[in-house]
């Protein structure tokens, strides 16, 4: 009950010194230039929540008499974690769009997560796991990106429409999101970073019912995510 009672305190005592303390999770209010809405920074949101469970953290291992320094120091620290990876995936995020921009591939990150979602009709031809050679140079883009931020890891999934049959469409995802991962090692990107699946047609993300529902479920995700 006393250890309870003890991470409460800090957990208070922490957003306390948080708010008079601006180096270690700054309102960081950014507007993006893709949807000019006004936004909290990962950057931001990483800085509060690695201060938080630092503060935490800090008077949980700290003396009585030290309890309020080790609060601030545990969340300098737990800020600066926080913030890195935070800022880390926002320098990723940017650079990827820049890269990508009238592509047609959209880009839209999920906390620390970036996913690249690459429609069929720009990626293969129906029925087809062959690479379209105008996608050549947005995958280069790509590369160049994942090479320079190398602590991230990247997961390739492959989805179809429900047109053929539900082993046919599971094959050939898995084909393209395959072509999609030899591609980009054949451009120097570590194999081991990533990991490919096929996923068919039973993540559709619109009607199967509709020619356009159809063509916005053929496609390929790129899910880029810090290294665990």
């Amino acid at each position: 009950m006393k250890h309870h009672i003890r991470l409460s305190t800090a957990i208070v005592t922490s957003f306390a010194l948080l708010s008079g303390c601006q180096t270690v999770a700054p309102t960081a209010q950014t507007t993006d230039p893709y949807s000019g809405e006004s936004k909290t920074s990962n950057t931001a949101k990483g800085a509060g929540i690695g201060a938080v469970a630092g503060a935490v953290l800090g008077a949980a291992t700290s003396s009585k008499g030290d309890r309020k320094k080790g609060i601030l120091t545990g969340a300098l620290v737990g800020g600066a974690v926080g913030g890195g990876v935070g800022y880390y995936m926002d320098q990723q995020e940017a650079e990827l769009r820049r890269y990508l921009e009238g592509t047609g591939v959209q880009v839209e990150r999920h906390g620390d997560q970036i996913q690249l979602v690459m429609p069929g009709n720009i990626t293969f031809k129906t029925g087809s796991s062959h690479l379209a050679t105008s996608f050549h140079s947005v995958l280069d883009g790509v590369s160049t990106v994942l090479k320079k931020y190398d602590q991230t890891q990247l997961n390739i999934d492959g989805h179809t429409d429900s047109v053929g049959s539900e082993a046919s469409n599971r094959s050939l995802s898995q084909q393209r999101s395959q072509s999609v991962s030899y591609y980009l090692t054949g451009k120097g990107l570590n194999a081991q970073r990533i990991r490919t699946a096929g996923y068919g047609e039973s993540r559709p993300i619109a009607d199967n019912s509709t020619a356009n529902g159809r063509a916005a479920n053929r496609r390929v995700e790129l899910w880029i995510q810090p290294i665990s």
